[in-house]
């Protein structure tokens, strides 16, 4: 989930749909509510946040600050309208990963968020499990080197269970991820049909089920 701030409710709905044709959900706030939100939402908010996309703002080198303490980790990238060089120093110096101009197609923020996480948390570029290959760029993962075409929301899942190989994540974790934290539309056992349409495409393409499932527990992911 991409989180996005910016006083004009059109530019986060703009960037919401462009997301949202990537198969990445966002959630948009006005400086003010973000705030807020920021200082009272529960640790475990933050674990669905992909990137944080500050747009204009009068208090966004307060705000940045704030977003570094609560989630240090995440990729922060501002959205300026202009260049100018004093204030972007000012941004830098703050705590913000990138500034970028407006209007940026979200493929490029994709790719800039990309190179931030590999630099700062070490996160590669794919994930190689036994014969599965899954990447973190949009891309449909390989079996034995061939493309496996999924549907945005099932591969969005894949990769996030592929991130946390090792580690296993409840229906309500993976929910968070794919849908954003506060989507309210979309019922959580959603999640459960997208795991077993994936589970059997997956155990077709390799001979048998990488997803292990435990109730109550969750899910993760295991390469043979």
């Amino acid at each position: 989930m991409y989180l996005i701030i910016d006083e004009q409710e059109l530019v986060t709905e703009g960037y919401a749909s462009g997301f949202g044709r990537e198969g990445i959900s966002t959630s948009g706030f006005k400086p003010d509510e973000f705030k807020d939100w920021l200082e009272t939402a529960p640790d475990e908010d933050f674990e669905a946040v992909e990137a944080i996309l500050l747009g204009d703002c009068k208090e966004r080198e307060v705000i940045a600050p704030i977003i570094r303490r609560r989630c240090a980790q995440k990729p922060l990238i501002v959205l300026n309208n202009a260049n100018a060089l004093e204030q972007t120093l000012k941004l830098f110096a703050a705590g913000v990963d990138d500034v970028v101009r407006k209007p940026i197609h979200p493929q490029e923020i994709l790719a800039r968020v990309g190179a931030i996480k590999r630099r700062t948390v070490k996160q590669a570029s794919e994930v190689r499990l036994g014969n599965l290959t899954v990447f973190f760029d949009g891309r449909d993962p390989e079996v034995n080197g061939d493309i496996l075409p999924l549907p945005r929301r099932e591969r969005r899942i894949l990769e996030y269970l592929a991130q946390n190989n090792g580690r296993r994540l409840t229906k309500t974790q993976i929910y968070n991820y794919v849908y954003g934290i506060f989507e309210s539309d979309v019922d959580e056992n959603v999640i459960e049909s997208h795991i077993s349409k994936l589970r059997k495409k997956l155990r077709s393409n390799l001979g048998f089920d990488p997803i292990d499932s435990k109730r109550y527990l969750g899910y993760i992911i295991n390469p043979s």
